[in-house]
């Protein structure tokens, strides 16, 4: 693997591990930004932060990459609905309408990023690469 596809993979890692631990030990945000129609948020957000914790440490794997990358794009595709109603809402740190705006906006197309990110991950190595 490159230099450069190896410290993106370990920035990666850290960033859904982080993000997790973030799910555990700050669930204020994650909360609110999750739409009301949802049943049981606070689980939610437990499975998802314990999710992303699993998808960081895999990821550091070669066994478990491609897992753990597929891994990351299903979670991004489900946690858009929350990045949907925090875009709608203008959800920020006191709750819906006190949002940066924009920036909520533009995340929404940032979770096509992270998935080509993470697709890239998914892809065999090239034997003469590594």
């Amino acid at each position: 693997m490159s230099r450069t596809k190896t410290i993106l993979l370990y920035v990666m890692a850290a960033s859904y591990a982080g993000a997790g631990f973030g799910h555990l030990v700050s669930p204020q945000f994650f909360l609110m930004i999750m739409p009301p129609e949802l049943p049981e948020p606070e689980l939610l957000n437990v499975i998802s932060g314990l999710a992303e914790i699993v998808i960081g440490v895999f990821l550091l794997d070669r066994r478990t990459r491609p897992f753990a990358a597929l891994g990351a794009i299903a979670l991004l595709i489900a946690v858009f609905p929350a990045n949907l109603y925090a875009a709608q809402a203008n959800v920020g740190p006191e709750g819906p309408g006190t949002g940066a705006g924009a920036a909520n906006w533009i995340r929404l197309p940032f979770q096509l990023v992270l998935a080509a990110w993470a697709w890239w991950y998914t892809q065999p190595e090239d034997a003469q690469a590594s």
